[in-house]
């Protein structure tokens, strides 16, 4: 084990922690000798590449568990195409005292509302500290609450644009499913790399797009009503 860490330039606690979240194969034991070989160097070199480009040690399990076929995700997913490996999202997390938590929605930091932005995935506990997964949503939901939004609103609203945007995901997933997957058994990793290039910015162009047209309209709607009542 200790062999393995070294050449993988991990250390021994980080290669037990990986083997108890099954994330390397067990090692070939010949009595109470435990055998590491070259698929789990080359395991644990996927894992360190994923980690690299964002992924998380859950989401890398995920990974590994529904291409687990008898070759190395790396090889599967072809690393060199950082298109498929490449999260889609570039945003930085940010950690927080609990003290810089309170100053930044004074008074409004309750178990209720810490209790759903938990739920919601926005904040995860790290020993002492917290972890908000975004910097450019935390500094939205900010803005909002010194603007006079409640938090708990900013929360309910962030609930419903996170189920707005799954689906989303989804409707594009689905055109990923039915005509780039669909290809890849002729056109190999490659093709699947380079139709991924192209769909990126196109979804997150088309997103825009009809989120500003959608606020024109309504907004439109309100001012008109809000005037007419004034």
């Amino acid at each position: 084990m200790a062999e393995l860490a070294e050449e993988a330039g991990i250390t021994v606690r980080t290669l037990r922690f990986y083997r108890e979240r099954k994330l390397i194969p067990p090692p070939r034991r010949e009595g109470r000798i435990a055998w590491y070989g070259e698929h789990h160097l080359a395991r644990l070199r996927t894992i360190g590449a994923l980690l690299e480009r964002g992924h998380t040690l859950g989401g890398i399990a995920e990974l590994l568990a529904a291409f687990e076929c008898g070759r190395d995700v790396g090889e599967l997913l072809g690393l060199a195409g950082a298109a498929i490996t490449t999260p889609w999202s570039r945003e930085t997390a940010v950690r927080l005292t609990p003290e810089e938590l309170a100053d930044r929605f004074e008074g409004q930091v309750t178990p209720e509302n810490l209790t759903a932005a938990l739920d919601i995935g926005y904040l995860a506990a790290d020993g002492d500290e917290i972890v908000h997964v975004s910097g450019r949503l935390l500094d939205a939901s900010t803005t909002l609450v010194r603007d006079g939004v409640p938090l708990a609103a900013v929360l309910a609203t962030a609930r419903e644009v996170r189920a707005h945007a799954d689906a989303l995901a989804e409707a594009f997933t689905a055109l990923i499913r039915t005509h780039v997957l669909a290809g890849a058994a002729t056109d190999g990793t490659a093709g699947v790399t380079e139709a991924l290039d192209r769909l990126r910015p196109i979804a997150k162009t088309v997103v825009d797009a009809e989120l500003s047209l959608a606020m024109d309209r309504r907004l439109r709607a309100e001012l008109q009503a809000w005037l007419s009542g004034h």
